[in-house]
């Protein structure tokens, strides 16, 4: 199966689309997005073509692929409009012989770990800033950066999981970054 995981599109119509290009051109089978979908938060500028809107009606044509975690910008009246959960806190995915946990990472992060075992890898969104690192006993730390608002100077991306391998793609579809698993 070949999974697509974005995080933090934060209401920009704009990049949802290039998402939703990039989605299409990868022909990936699922989308995993990991939080903060429509609004744009008190501590972020307003994303390029901030329209919630639009995103709704992107992501919602896109509903029998999409599944999502909570992010802290989500709430229960986003489900409302949305067609597709978004209230989890979590989901755990195999990955060969690994385990994701996936999450947005305001909650679960490098400083404050899920219950995880030896190997697992976390993944998540939230700081905006991609990453591939290891740590622990052999595990690792996976973060696909944001579709709309990048920080520390990253490009606006998204990442590719397929089989044992992982690539972290700029929404063009470049390869910035790849490893196995």
């Amino acid at each position: 199966m070949k999974l697509m995981i974005a995080s933090d599109i934060h209401g920009s119509a704009c990049y949802c689309r290039k998402m939703a290009d990039a989605f299409q051109r990868e022909k990936a089978d699922r989308l995993l997005l990991l939080g903060d979908l429509l609004y744009h938060g008190p501590r972020n500028d307003l994303p390029e073509e901030y329209a919630p809107k639009q995103v709704i009606s992107i992501l919602n044509s896109l509903k029998q692929k999409i599944f999502c975690v909570r992010g802290n910008c989500d709430t229960e009246v986003d489900q409302m409009v949305l067609e597709f959960p978004i209230i989890a806190d979590y989901c755990v995915l195999p990955a060969g012989n690994r385990l994701i946990y996936a999450t947005h990472g305001h909650r679960y992060h490098a400083g404050a770990l899920p219950p995880m075992q030896a190997g697992d890898i976390l993944l998540h969104g939230h700081t905006h800033i991609p990453a591939w690192e290891s740590f622990g006993d052999n595990n690792l730390y996976l973060n696909p950066s944001s579709v709309s608002i990048p920080k520390e100077g990253s490009p606006h991306g998204y990442m590719i999981l397929c089989g044992n391998r992982v690539f972290w793609k700029t929404l063009e579809g470049e390869i910035c970054h790849s490893l196995e698993l």
